[in-house]
């Protein structure tokens, strides 16, 4: 039996759909398994168990526009699939799936693709299941009958290799971090929109007092266009920082955080891979829901103040962004701290209720 998986978008929800992937190797263990994604998760998925054949899907390459798809289509249809479990929800995943002559087409019925899929599974109404995304993936198994029952779930984790581990450490001395200090990666970007964002003077506040009291080396990390936002972080410093942002690539980031002993940042791609290598997480949220798309892991310390008009899930604020403006400095540094003393064993809300 030949399974494509058509993989998500984002790289958060690409971890958070890790469970769903574990679970359809489980289901068929003698399938032939290949994994549909774009580029970035593609680099992300590369070397994991849960993924033991990519295909990437070159969006911004040969793939991009109605011919690269086409052309996409064809190679799928060599590959002779006979069945494809869409976890992306968008248009294009069922067409393509269609075009590639692929007999059994599995989905949720949205994006008006219900047309093109074979099963289409309705979608899971607010209450049918746990809130967390993880579960929105798993539930789409369950419905298809490839899992008997919803798991629990407690982690969600991504390998490292011993030698990932050894260059991302020298890559990250080489940029300047010292042998022995307490390394911390602060991620302060995201891509889904500015709305998701504290601000950078405030990063700045909280990296230079975890600098001033264990000594630590903050590295900034994030995608390039980001720099701007590293380069105010930066500014408003007192100590230096290490910057990584831009140097890196999705392949290298979960070496470049399992390397680290603490991450802080909004809620992002990076704070969900930060947490599947198992590094302690201070997640500062405001306009997006923690009970759907937190870091499935123990060490997590949410900061978070509950204002009226959140969760809104809206990319940029059209008001004042106060559900971002009321998280402090000393909020932020407090929950860093706890980690850094190695007092917090579980999570530690930080919450304020502010209207």
């Amino acid at each position: 039996m030949k399974i494509l998986v058509r993989a998500t978008n984002w790289i958060g929800d690409a971890v958070m759909a890790i469970p769903a992937l574990e679970a359809i190797g489980k289901r068929w263990p003698d399938a032939d398994i290949a994994v549909l994604a774009r580029p970035a998760v593609a680099d992300l998925y590369r070397g994991q168990p849960f993924a033991p054949r990519l295909i990437a899907y070159e969006n911004k390459g040969r793939h991009s526009g109605l011919l690269g798809r086409e052309r996409l289509a064809a190679e799928l249809r060599r590959e002779r699939f006979d069945t494809a479990i869409l976890l992306q929800n968008a248009f294009d995943a069922a067409w393509l799936a269609w075009r590639a002559g692929i007999r059994e087409r599995i989905g949720y019925a949205r994006d008006a693709r219900s047309w093109l899929l074979t099963r289409a599974i309705p979608v899971p109404r607010e209450g049918e299941v746990p809130p967390h995304e993880s579960y929105y993936y798993l539930e789409l198994l369950r419905r298809a009958g490839w899992l008997e029952k919803l798991p629990a779930l407690d982690e969600i984790r991504l390998r490292v290799s011993a030698e990932a581990r050894l260059a991302a450490q020298a890559k990250l001395m080489a940029a300047g971090a010292q042998e022995g200090s307490v390394w911390i990666a602060f991620a302060a970007g995201a891509a889904y929109g500015s709305a998701k964002c504290w601000a950078p003077e405030r990063y700045a506040g909280v990296a230079d007092r975890l600098i001033g009291a264990y000594g630590a080396d903050v590295i900034l990390f994030g995608a390039p266009a980001e720099r701007e936002m590293a380069a105010r972080i930066a500014g408003a410093m007192v100590r230096k920082p290490v910057d990584m942002v831009g140097a890196t690539d999705t392949a290298e980031l979960p070496a470049l955080l399992a390397a680290c002993q603490l991450f802080v940042g909004n809620d992002s791609g990076a704070m969900h891979v930060a947490g599947a290598v198992g590094l302690p997480v201070v997640g500062i949220f405001g306009p997006t829901d923690e009970r759907g798309t937190r870091p499935v892991t123990p060490k997590f310390t949410l900061v978070h103040h509950a204002v009226s008009c959140s969760p809104c899930f809206l990319r940029h604020c059209p008001i004042d962004h106060r559900c971002m403006t009321r998280i402090s400095v000393d909020e932020v540094f407090a929950a860093a701290e706890t980690w850094c003393d190695g007092t917090t064993q579980d999570e530690e809300p930080v919450s304020r209720s502010s209207d």
